[in-house]
């Protein structure tokens, strides 16, 4: 027999959170074990139920689904986060990559494909709708002006001092995959391709305090 992957539904709609309970209890080897209305209401449960997978909405009043995500993150649970969301902007999509969400899903997904996505999530492989990782990948790969978010900046600042990823992770409270992420958008941003010249580019433009 399979193991049977436990889920906690994330969603400040009840009627929604309902329906997406009673379809993914219909689902083999799926079982909810819990449900939360916001995000702070999904950090409690996460540490008292130890879901598998922790299927988030994004918008939600208290604490939203990226906040919450990038929470669970830093708190060193074992749960994949799986965003699922009506919303498919480039700023709700990179918040949520950052906060360290292992897919991002829209609810119009079909049943069967979120149970699939939930399964590959919990095997730890990364799960984005397809219209999703399109326009994630265009982001990353076309050059933006040189604003770098304060994120971005405190993480070059850590880059100049010579820490590594997994250092700046852990300097910063974020996972390394995280970090990755800021420093691919810093290199989109300037127009660079390395560490080096990310850091190099942004204290020529005054992106960086020297101090």
């Amino acid at each position: 027999m399979t193991e049977v992957i436990r889920l906690l539904v994330v969603d400040d709609h009840p009627v929604v959170r309902a329906g997406m309970v009673a379809m993914l209890s219909e689902e083999e080897g799926l079982e909810v074990v819990g449900q939360a209305a916001n995000g702070a209401e999904a950090l409690a449960f996460a540490r008292e139920l130890d879901p598998d997978v922790v299927l988030m909405d994004l918008r939600m009043p208290v604490m939203d689904g990226a906040e919450a995500t990038a929470r669970l993150r830093a708190s060193g649970t074992r749960a994949e986060v799986l965003i699922l969301t009506t919303y498919d902007t480039d700023a709700d999509i990179v918040r949520a990559v950052e906060a360290g969400a292992r897919g991002y899903l829209l609810k119009d997904s079909p049943p069967r494909a979120l149970a699939q996505a939930i399964r590959r999530a919990a095997a730890g492989e990364t799960v984005l709708a397809t219209q999703v990782g399109a326009r994630l990948a265009d982001r990353l790969r076309s050059p933006q002006p040189a604003e770098l978010t304060s994120r971005e900046r405190e993480v070059l600042a850590l880059v100049s001092r010579g820490l590594s990823n997994p250092e700046i992770g852990r300097e910063l409270h974020i996972g390394e995959a995280t970090v990755k992420t800021h420093l691919l958008r810093a290199f989109a941003k300037l127009g660079v391709d390395d560490r080096t010249a990310a850091v190099t580019a942004a204290y020529r433009l005054g992106l960086l305090d020297l101090g």
